[in-house]
């Protein structure tokens, strides 16, 4: 397990957060700036945290109070930059036997050169390798040294869409197997969703909601879990009664499920609108424009002159902008997203 409780500031940012990692992949999820990689750069020991603790299976690394400070080639850390970070003077061969000590085994070297595919690039060096080359290579050598704890930094950022695709499955493969906590951050929601198992929304260095990945994706507490997990439609909102709000930006009453919570946003993704119905939870189109993507239509609509832009997305297979646009659109109670103060 690795526990995290730490506290830094540089400059006017705060980072302050607390989690714990058992045998899984866990994500930061958070816009650029939010704090994810200082995170990841506190436990390796990259940075020094101004006050808390950070400790892996009860082995403290760093403790404030007791004046530990494990120096970070003593951590047992495997980190994957987003850059990658290989040693520009080291082969492929140096680089990976580079984390494997000071008696490399040869055979377990070989082992690592077929996993990810490297068999003819032993002798090649970082600036000969393609993008995705680096990346194995790095995650070959993290791996080799055999760490306790893995830490990914956007380990597909610098990849093209169609190859980050290919080595995403790679490291689906290797974490499944791997079985021991690690860290991924990311600001890409789809890879989160499909890799890992809990996540952490980070916000300007405070950890705001820690939730299992289908639970934080079906129903975000708050307005920064929301946008993070894609949700288009945010509005200011305020309670009429127990199970009506109001949002005067979109110029629409709602019914919604009773809660006790004092509401102050409510949300909606764009997918969960339905071109139909009327009455309660029902959307006039006044004014709108279509924005086409290579597989789905995107229609924003006012329901009044100065009011805020909604977005309905729509599968091009199920809706043409031929059909006509629909004078309203219609929104079940149990797809209303509620976030309090």
């Amino acid at each position: 397990m690795l526990e995290v409780r730490i506290k830094k500031s540089v400059g006017q940012f705060c980072l302050d957060c607390e989690f714990l990692v058992e045998n899984e992949v866990f994500a930061l999820l958070g816009a650029s700036g939010s704090g994810k990689s200082m995170t990841l750069k506190c436990i390796a020991g990259i940075e020094t945290p101004d006050y808390g603790r950070i400790a892996v299976d009860g082995h403290v690394l760093f403790d404030s109070e007791r004046k530990i400070n494990v120096a970070p080639q003593k951590r047992r850390i495997g980190y994957l930059f987003e850059d990658y970070a290989l040693f520009p003077h080291m082969t492929v061969r140096q680089n990976i036997m580079s984390g494997m000590g000071k008696r490399p085994d040869v055979n377990t070297f070989k082992q690592y050169i077929s996993r990810f595919f490297l068999q003819g690039l032993e002798e090649a060096y970082p600036r000969q390798l393609s993008g995705g080359q680096k990346q194995r290579a790095a995650m070959a050598r993290m791996l080799a040294a055999e760490p306790d704890v893995l830490l990914l930094d956007e380990p597909f950022s610098a990849l093209d869409s169609h190859l980050s695709w290919q080595i995403e499955q790679q490291t689906r493969a290797v974490l499944e197997e791997w079985r021991k906590p690690t860290v991924f951050v990311s600001h890409s929601r789809d890879e989160v969703f499909r890799l890992c198992e809990r996540a952490a929304c980070i916000h300007q260095g405070k950890i705001e909601e820690i939730a299992s990945v289908r639970e934080l994706f079906l129903h975000p507490a708050t307005k920064t879990a929301a946008v993070l997990t894609g949700c288009k439609n945010i509005a200011e909102a305020y309670r009429l009664d127990s199970s009506h709000i109001s949002a005067p930006e979109w110029g629409v009453t709602l019914l919604v499920p009773v809660t006790a919570i004092s509401v102050s946003a409510v949300g909606i993704r764009s997918h969960h609108l339905k071109p139909e119905g009327s009455g309660e939870n029902y959307f006039p189109v006044h004014t709108y424009h279509i924005l086409e993507d290579a597989f789905e239509w995107n229609l924003s609509f006012r329901t009044k002159e100065d009011g805020a832009w909604i977005q309905w997305s729509v599968s091009k297979t199920e809706w043409s902008p031929a059909e006509g646009v629909p004078e309203g659109f219609w929104v079940s109670q149990g797809d209303i997203l509620l976030f309090g103060e």
